[in-house]
């Protein structure tokens, strides 16, 4: 029985580590908001660095929102295994084994340990007839500190569009700001036209 009630007990552990991970991904999502609000502002200035700065922010606060949620849900989807073999008795030594390093890991708040933790209880699910069908893939633990330029360019342009502000001369002197066709004010302005004219030339 003891072993049953340390698993019971590491199911409720787990749920409150999920809600703790929701309340991160509300955090990361808040911060997002800011940097996307900073980033409006730093284009309004026609600050291109700090566009571009906050342009990182904001992608990496997003990252970060959704692999907090991922976790919360595959760490669900796991308390909710937990919970359908105790309740069949189902529960085998290898799930005995898991549980005894679970109370650091999850005490730790770290996504990679966490996930490591994951995977652990997932293979010990795999010979049982209690499968429920869990997240495919795994989720990508660590966050990348530097995101893609083009990603960031594109969020700028959207943010530019989405409050009707123009890309001043620093924005296209540093370079083009995305792939996409420019929009009717960006055509207008003559800076624009150079930069097309000597597209046009040099693919010619």
């Amino acid at each position: 029985m003891g072993n049953k009630v340390s698993l019971e007990d590491e199911m409720v552990n787990l749920r409150i580590v999920s809600k703790q991970m929701q309340r991160s991904a509300k955090k990361c999502e808040k911060n997002e908001k800011s940097a996307l609000d900073k980033l409006k502002k730093a284009i309004q200035q026609g600050n291109h660095e700090g566009a571009r700065i906050y342009g990182q922010d904001a992608i990496r606060e997003k990252n970060q929102a959704l692999n907090h949620m991922r976790m919360a849900s595959r760490i669900d989807a796991c308390a909710s295994r937990i919970e359908t073999a105790v309740r069949m008795g189902q529960v085998t030594d290898g799930m005995k084994g898991v549980v005894k390093g679970m109370d650091k890991g999850l005490a730790s708040m770290n996504i990679e340990k966490i996930s490591a933790l994951m995977d652990k209880f997932e293979q010990q699910f795999e010979d049982l007839d209690v499968k429920t069908q869990y997240m495919e893939g795994t989720m990508n633990a660590t966050t990348a500190t530097s995101t893609p330029a083009e990603q960031v360019d594109t969020l700028i342009e959207q943010v530019a569009d989405a409050n009707n502000l123009e890309l001043g001369e620093a924005f296209t002197q540093a370079g083009p700001i995305s792939k996409k066709e420019p929009t009717l004010k960006q055509q207008e302005t003559p800076v624009q036209d150079d930069l097309e004219a000597r597209l046009a030339n040099l693919r010619n």
